[in-house]
């Protein structure tokens, strides 16, 4: 009998062990679940094994969402001149990282002469990129160290817009 407790105890750490490797590496998928996006931005090889391994998962690589890395370079609201009650909003946006970023929502906001807001309104990318090619682009992301430019039109009639502020932003 002395011998078989012996054994069983090694069975028993055995056990612990193995259900302990078990644990790190549920920990371990779980992290990289949780940091694909950020992992295949810094290790740009790791996005096919990612994105294969997803497809297994259900799950997609999305692109990184860094808005520190992101800049509203300029932007400008003005008049249209050939078209009355129509304001045209240009800007810049900057992607300052090293790697590509998925494409940031805008809020604009229009404001009256005492800078109260008058206006509100959320521009996903769809709404600011063109039209013919928002898909593709929205797909591969506003590239490492590169700008983009846009030109919106906005109807302008039901109010009396004097200023504006333009920030960007992720949704949830």
């Amino acid at each position: 009998t002395f011998m078989e407790e012996e054994d069983s105890g090694q069975r028993r750490t055995w056990l612990w062990a193995s259900l302990a490797v078990l644990a790190a590496l549920a920990l371990g998928v779980q992290a990289v679940h949780r940091y694909r996006a950020e992992l295949a931005a810094q290790l740009p090889e790791s996005r096919a094994p990612l994105a294969e391994a997803c497809r297994l998962l259900g799950c997609e690589v999305p692109l990184p969402r860094r808005p520190d890395l992101m800049s509203i370079d300029s932007s400008e609201l003005q008049t249209d001149a050939r078209r009355e009650d129509v304001i045209v909003l240009n800007a810049v946006i900057r992607n300052r990282a090293r790697f590509p970023q998925e494409y940031p929502s805008l809020e604009l906001t229009l404001t009256d002469e005492s800078e109260r807001p008058v206006l509100r309104r959320v521009l996903a990318p769809r709404d600011y990129l063109d039209t013919g090619r928002a898909g593709a682009l929205i797909a591969q992301g506003i590239a490492g160290g590169s700008e983009i430019s846009f030109r919106i039109f906005l109807d302008s009639r039901h109010s009396r817009a004097t200023g504006y502020r333009l920030y960007l932003f992720f949704p949830q």
